[in-house]
């Protein structure tokens, strides 16, 4: 049975779709058509129903994909492992984030770290979406929330506070959070708090409501390390209740000892940690 071909299945299931599974995996449509109905001639088992509205598992076939998913997760704790096995401490380390953090936090500390580890470079990713610290996407994330899941290990560097935003003279409806950002403490707020009615407008980062707002589309809840610091923006005291996220620097717990990761992770904590008041949003600029 070739590991391969159980990847494009388990895309196919995850995404419902070819195209989907094609976009994951960083190939063409045809290649996983061709991948899935190979592995199923080969079996000779169907493992999904085509429908109009994309690819669906078949009946009695969730014992397979479990096995299938079971099997992934030991592959990919083999390749954690030798990870490990041969880790250097000179190397690539992969960073993740927010686009907000690794706008107006990361860049000056990233810099000051390749300077003092000489032998180490650090990849900056910025995404909204959680990366896959299990499937190695990253190595260290940088992530605010409330709580990590079982999976990583890692410290809090400090508090991630909010405020609200408008400039001034600009229309006085909200706007609104929309995509990962809507799982944030703000966004549920909003909804207990603001009726639909007075939502003039969405988005789906930070950055982007930020620039909303600057426009003078309305109020917009934004960190105040990208608040404050826009000279186009007034933060409006008492406008929402004090609200404010851990911030931690974390890894995945098979992957939390590798010394070069170690390395970055320590280095990450102390240099957030010293300037964690702006980040809560106590120091302006």
């Amino acid at each position: 049975m070739d590991w391969d071909d159980i990847q494009f299945v388990l895309a196919v299931a995850r995404e419902g779709s070819l195209s989907g599974a094609a976009r994951v995996l960083g190939v063409n449509h045809a290649t996983v058509l061709r991948r899935v109905t190979g592995f199923e001639q080969k079996l000779g088992l169907a493992i999904f129903e085509r429908t109009a509205r994309g690819y669906r598992l078949a009946p009695h076939r969730a014992r397979v994909l479990a096995a299938m998913q079971a099997m992934e997760e030991a592959a990919l704790g083999v390749g954690r492992a030798l990870t490990v096995a041969r880790a250097p401490l000179a190397g690539l380390v992969r960073v993740t984030s927010t686009d907000s953090i690794c706008q107006a936090i990361l860049p000056p500390i990233i810099a000051r770290l390749q300077a003092e580890a000489e032998g180490l470079r650090i990849e900056l990713s910025a995404q909204n979406q959680h990366a896959d610290l299990a499937r190695m996407d990253a190595d260290i994330a940088v992530r605010p929330a409330e709580a990590l899941p079982d999976e990583l290990v890692g410290e809090v560097a400090g508090r991630l506070g909010f405020g609200v935003y408008a400039a001034p003279g600009g229309e006085a409806g909200w706007l609104g959070l929309s995509g990962p950002i809507a799982r944030v403490r703000a966004a549920r707020w909003m909804a207990e708090t603001i009726p639909q009615a007075n939502i003039a407008g969405w988005s789906d980062s930070f950055l982007v409501l930020r620039e909303m707002a600057a426009a003078g589309q309305g109020r917009a809840v934004l960190p105040c390390v990208i608040g404050d610091g826009d000279p186009r923006l007034a933060r409006l005291a008492g406008a929402m209740p004090e609200m404010n996220v851990d911030l931690w620097v974390a890894s995945h717990a098979d992957m939390v000892d590798v010394p070069r990761i170690r390395l970055v992770r320590e280095m990450l904590l102390a240099a957030l940690r010293q300037d964690s008041p702006r980040w809560l949003g106590q120091i302006n600029g």
